[in-house]
């Protein structure tokens, strides 16, 4: 039964992003962007990088947001949008289906991005250099991942908990779940709902800084090594469908953001060039952890 229903839940999120975008004129740029926070903020930042494109390419230019990583994914396959902002592992994917396609830039602070594990105070953890040192602490404990398809909610986090304990989430912690998405992760073990989680550490700092978390309530005991992760990727046939030079275009506009409003939404200082090999590192985890087949 939980089978069928996750089935209907993504064919229901399958046709909804279908039926958004078959109502884009045929010469519409249209990009998406994983729903990786809460959806107010990501509608507001990619209404700006849409009206921004629409400038810089003088070509009509929508957002439109989808309800699931996969969701993402698929809309990129089927040519439903023809960009999209996505983390390492959904980039992977994405590019995996459509041949041809290239990760084209990628944030500044995304070359060494760093997944955050935290834990709600009172289970009494208290912040190490090294995972191997909150073994017994974190063992039997619950435990929320954000995203499955998340890179730095899911996938790495997964990652560094097999290697060092040799055994899977299931195995070490008492109960693990999946939040949706990083803010709801840290709103979940602030509430002591779950008793630790893992996120991005830009969702963190974003809250940090806004005042938004109880530090009385919540607290970051280990930070992961770095490794890459979100980029902006593009389908290989734009230039087709809009002229020659326009993959260029784009790229180029999205290297030149300097708003500090629509930058401090992300957050990220700049865009940067990237390639698919800069995410390597991600197939082979994914691949590593049975993720990808």
């Amino acid at each position: 039964m939980m089978a069928i229903s996750n089935l209907r839940k993504w064919l229901a999120t399958g046709l909804l992003s279908l039926a958004a975008a078959t109502t884009v004129q045929a010469d519409t740029f249209v990009f998406t962007a994983i729903p990786d926070e809460d959806e107010t903020k990501l509608v507001e930042r990619f209404r700006g990088v849409a009206d921004y494109l629409q400038e810089q390419l003088d070509v009509e230019v929508r957002y439109i947001p989808v309800k699931s990583y996969a969701a993402a994914v698929s809309a990129f396959r089927n040519n439903q949008v023809q960009l999209a902002w996505f983390g390492g592992l959904s980039g992977v994917q994405a590019r995996r289906l459509v041949p041809g396609s290239e990760a084209i830039a990628q944030g500044v602070e995304d070359e060494a991005f760093e997944t955050y594990f935290i834990a709600n105070t009172s289970t009494g953890i208290q912040p190490a250099d090294s995972l191997d040192e909150l073994e017994d602490e974190l063992r039997g404990k619950t435990f929320t991942f954000g995203s499955k398809g998340s890179t730095s909610g899911r996938l790495m986090p997964e990652f560094y908990i097999r290697d060092v304990f040799n055994e899977a989430p299931d195995s070490l912690f008492s109960r693990v779940g999946f939040s949706g998405n990083h803010t709801r992760t840290l709103r979940l073990v602030e509430a002591g709902t779950y008793e630790v989680g893992a996120l991005n550490f830009q969702v963190w700092e974003k809250e940090l800084e806004n005042g938004n978390i109880d530090t009385d309530a919540v607290q970051v005991i280990w930070r992961t090594p770095t490794y890459p992760d979100y980029q902006w990727t593009i389908r290989g046939d734009v230039d087709e469908r809009f002229g020659d030079g326009f993959k260029q275009k784009v790229t180029e506009a999205l290297l030149n953001l300097d708003d500090p409003a629509l930058l401090e939404s992300f957050p990220r200082s700049g865009f940067i060039p990237a390639s698919n090999d800069d995410y390597e590192p991600i197939r082979a985890t994914a691949e590593n952890i049975g993720i990808l087949d």
